[in-house]
């Protein structure tokens, strides 16, 4: 593996373990047991490799939403979808623990952020198209899908952040991929009034397999 590769591995794996603010170049460098001076070779600083690893982290979600569209989708295909979105989310988790901070950092990775975000909001758009070509929804009008389709992306981005606040920081600090996959119920939540009759015991009974059990310390469960 070349040492620019090397970087960008030890970069994502030392960010998500203690947090990007918390991990320097020196840092990277003394993990890999290279010079700063080669470190600096290949980044000029932090956001360099920051940025590095957003694009390798956009190439991945860009390939999860590959939709067909010369098949019907199915349920596996949508269970496929969430996971996979989810997967990818816990891989970069250190991202979305503070994204506003990152994107406020960097110009360029918030302009390329948001170009981003508009391509999977049309990307989660035409899954709930196919959806309803399939009779798992109901049709619904273009305007409604599209809210549908931001509230989902709402929740898969802020799902991390939901996470941090709502619970003791020692239960985050822990927190593993089994837990955060636990937003999907909240999608499929959202998913539920538009369900055609056809399906909609089989959605929920997918739904069912990621119940949170992380729940808010007041006792309220954040969904029925």
């Amino acid at each position: 593996m070349k040492t620019r590769d090397k970087i960008v591995l030890a970069s994502l794996e030392l960010f998500n373990e203690r947090g990007e603010r918390n991990v320097t170049t020196n840092h990277i460098a003394a993990h890999l047991a290279i010079s700063p001076g080669n470190l600096y070779y290949h980044f000029r600083n932090k956001s360099d490799i920051i940025y590095e690893i957003f694009l390798e982290y956009e190439k991945l979600v860009d390939y999860y939403l590959d939709i067909p569209e010369d098949r019907v989708m199915t349920l596996d295909d949508l269970n496929f979808y969430l996971e996979s979105v989810f997967d990818g989310l816990w891989s970069y988790r250190f991202f979305h623990r503070d994204l506003e901070y990152l994107l406020d950092s960097d110009p360029r990775l918030r302009t390329d952020y948001r170009d981003f975000t508009n391509r999977c909001l049309k990307a989660i758009n035409r899954i709930f198209e196919k959806l309803t070509e399939a009779g798992i929804l109901e049709a619904q009008a273009q305007n409604l899908r599209s809210a549908m389709s931001l509230n989902v992306w709402l929740v898969v981005t802020n799902w991390m952040a939901y996470l941090k606040t709502a619970h003791a920081e020692e239960t985050y600090a822990k927190l593993s991929i089994h837990e955060l996959k636990q937003g999907i119920y909240q999608v499929l939540t959202l998913m539920i009034p538009y369900l055609t009759s056809a399906f909609s015991d089989r959605v929920l009974a997918l739904r069912e397999n990621y119940r949170p059990t992380l729940l808010p310390d007041n006792g309220i469960e954040t969904s029925a």
